[in-house]
C-alpha cells in the first residue's frame, strides 16, 4: 500500500468510528460540557466518510489539508478549529510526500499536537485530548524504532500507541480541567474521564484493527 492508500484507511477508520460513537462521545461531554462533543466531530467527519474518494489524493499533505478544511468549516464549537488545526498542521509537515519514513510519521502528528497546543492554549495535563494522543505519539515513536517494525508494517507499534492512549485517557479522570467548557466547572471536573482523550483512544484502537487487518 502507499501512503496514500495507508492514510485513507486511517481517515475512513477515524470518521466511521467518530460516527459510530457519536452519542458516546456525548453522554462523555455531559459530565462537565455541554454535551455536544460528539455531535460536533460528527457533523465534519460524516463529510469525510462520504466523499473521502473524491478529495485529492496527489499527496499526503494535500489529501491531509482537504480534511483539515473540512473539519475547520463543518465542526462546531471550540472541536472545529483544534482538530482542523491538527490537520493543517499536519499537511504542511507533510508537503508533497508520497511516501513518508517512519520518522516523517511522527514529525508529521508532533506538528498536529503543536497545531493543537497552539490554538487551543493547552498543555499536558491539562485534562484535554493532548494528554492521550502526546503519549501515543510517545509509544509509536518507540514502537517504530524497534527492528521488527518494518516487518510487520509498524502494526505491533500502533497497537502500543492506542493502548497507550486508552491508559492514559483514563488517567484524566483525577485530572483538574483547566481548558474548554469543562474548565468552567472547577473541581467537579474531577472524578470523570475527558471526553476528547477517551476519544482518542478509542479512534486509535480502530485504527489499530484496521491497520492489523489491512497488513496481516
Amino acid at each position: 500500500m502507499t501512503a496514500t492508500e495507508d492514510l485513507d484507511l486511517i481517515l475512513k477508520t477515524m470518521a466511521n468510528t467518530i460516527v459510530a460513537n457519536t452519542d458516546y462521545f456525548c453522554e462523555l461531554d455531559q459530565v462537565v460540557g455541554d454535551g455536544d462533543f460528539g455531535y460536533s466531530l460528527r457533523s465534519g467527519f460524516e463529510v469525510v466518510q462520504a466523499e473521502l474518494e473524491t478529495f485529492d489524493h496527489s499527496n499526503v499533505g494535500a489529501l491531509l489539508k482537504k480534511v483539515g478544511f473540512v473539519i475547520s468549516s463543518k465542526v462546531g464549537g471550540s472541536s472545529g478549529p483544534i482538530w482542523g488545526t491538527a490537520f493543517l498542521r499536519a499537511a504542511k509537515e507533510a508537503g508533497e510526500r508520497i511516501d513518508i519514513s517512519h520518522e516523517e510519521v511522527i514529525a508529521i502528528l508532533r506538528a498536529a499536537v503543536t497545531g493543537i497546543m497552539d490554538r487551543g492554549g493547552a498543555s499536558l495535563g491539562e485534562k484535554t485530548l493532548l494528554d492521550a494522543l502526546v503519549p501515543a505519539i510517545d509509544a509509536l515513536e518507540t514502537g517504530l524504532a524497534q527492528p521488527g517494525a518494518a516487518a510487520d508494517h509498524g502494526t505491533a507499534a500502533i497497537q502500543a500507541a492506542a493502548d497507550a492512549a486508552v491508559t492514559a485517557a483514563e488517567a484524566t479522570k483525577p485530572m483538574l480541567a483547566m481548558r474548554g467548557r469543562a474548565a468552567y466547572t472547577g473541581e467537579r471536573s474531577i472524578g470523570s474521564v475527558d471526553a476528547g482523550a477517551t476519544a482518542v483512544g478509542v479512534i486509535l484502537q480502530s485504527i489499530s484493527g484496521a491497520w492489523r487487518e489491512a497488513h496481516a
